[in-house]
């Protein structure tokens, strides 16, 4: 099992300074890898991330949101073509940095649409999930797709909903992505759904985010049961932390998500903390088996 950060938790940037200062960070604060967003896919430079990867001796995965102009789930083939495209050169990303997962929202754009989605754009999203899920295979790459609460998707808000929207996938091989900060909105609790996903063969990746994006234990999230279902379930996939303040991020990407109060400044201190949070909560768990 890998605990790491977000890269966003450290730069809005992913130049050279940016990456370098997001990378030394995650493996400062103590964590095993970095989740780096691909926010510019035509200007990332792989190979330098590669390189000061292997030099920080951490491992990556990458993650990013589609927009309307690349929408998998629209009615529209050209924009639809336009996404996977763009997919296409992200796995290209991924396999030059040496990671094994693309995740996030990657089936449909991550905004709040104005109505509901149409079985045609779903269909469009799975086939084009299918086919990219065979070219990420080949690279030894896999797809998780991230539930995110009805604000960001129209597509699923809950990991019953992602095994539904996968069951249209003919692949074996496309998995889950569940995020704390977003059942916490949209999930009856945050233990079954680990159970629903995991007895499904389908848990693939996990975000952790406090209920307002902020320092780990000082919101409404339930970590204590999050945890133990994961530790029920086996699971061994990667865990990422997940906090975002403008303090870091651009102002165009603080107002997509939605930051209008700060809840911390110091990246460093966030993220040692978070992991401290996150190896605790996880020991404390596998205690259990002991009583």
């Amino acid at each position: 099992m890998l605990i790491g950060a977000h890269a966003l938790v450290f730069s809005g940037t992913f130049d050279r300074p940016g990456l370098q200062h997001s990378i030394e960070g995650t493996k400062h604060a103590g964590f095993d890898l970095i989740e780096i967003p691909l926010m510019d896919v035509t200007s990332f430079d792989s190979a330098l991330a590669a390189r000061m990867l292997q030099d920080n001796d951490l491992a990556v995965t990458a993650s990013l949101g589609l927009t309307a102009d690349t929408d998998l789930t629209s009615e529209d083939p050209a924009i639809v073509a336009a996404g996977e495209d763009m997919l296409e050169r992200c796995l290209d990303h991924v396999a030059t940095m040496g990671g094994d997962v693309l995740c996030g929202v990657i089936y449909s754009a991550m905004r709040k649409y104005m109505a509901p989605t149409t079985a045609r754009g779903v269909r469009h999203a799975q086939a084009a999930i299918g086919r990219l899920a065979e070219k990420a295979a080949q690279r030894g790459i896999r797809l998780s797709l991230e539930v995110v609460n009805r604000y960001e998707s129209n597509v699923f808000n809950t990991g019953r909903g992602a095994l539904d929207f996968i069951a249209g996938i003919d692949r074996e091989d496309v998995s889950v992505h569940l995020d704390t900060y977003h059942m916490n909105i949209e999930e009856s609790d945050l233990f079954q759904p680990v159970h629903d996903v995991a007895a499904a063969g389908r848990l693939g990746y996990v975000h952790i985010g406090e209920s307002h994006r902020g320092y780990l234990g000082t919101g409404s999230v339930d970590f204590g049961s999050f945890f133990r279902a994961l530790h029920d379930v086996h699971y061994s996939g990667p865990i990422v932390f997940e906090s975002f303040s403008s303090a870091v991020v651009s102002e165009e990407l603080s107002n997509t998500l939605g930051i209008w109060r700060n809840l911390w400044q110091d990246s460093d201190d966030l993220a040692a903390h978070a992991n401290r949070f996150i190896r605790d909560g996880l020991h404390a768990v596998r205690t259990i088996d002991s009583h």
